[in-house]
């Protein structure tokens, strides 16, 4: 307890942390989180593999759900051994969509 807390300060602190932590706690499906967690491998695939594998992309472009089978083949094409290896974990975790066009 801190010095010099009044009652009435502990009870709002108190309020305000139980009103937070109802808030800040989200449940996520279990596919909901590893969709998100390949989103992000992606995303950062991308952007490490951008000079060799994604040059003629816009360096600033933003990877969704929807472009993580084009990046992993990407990879798997033109990233080297290491791109193929990222690219071939990508595609495990990947369900059947493909629906990147060109870019």
């Amino acid at each position: 307890m801190l010095i010099g807390m009044t009652p009435q300060v502990r009870s709002y602190l108190a309020s305000i942390g139980r009103r937070g932590g109802r808030k800040s706690r989200r449940r996520l499906d279990p596919e909901v989180a590893r969709g998100m967690v390949r989103v992000r491998e992606a995303r950062r695939a991308f952007r490490r593999f951008h000079a060799t594998c994604f040059w003629y992309c816009d360096p600033d472009y933003v990877v969704t759900s929807g472009d993580v089978r084009w990046v992993a083949e990407q990879l798997m094409k033109h990233g080297g051994r290491l791109g193929w290896q990222i690219g071939a974990s990508l595609r495990c975790q990947s369900p059947g969509r493909d629906s990147h066009a060109a870019h």
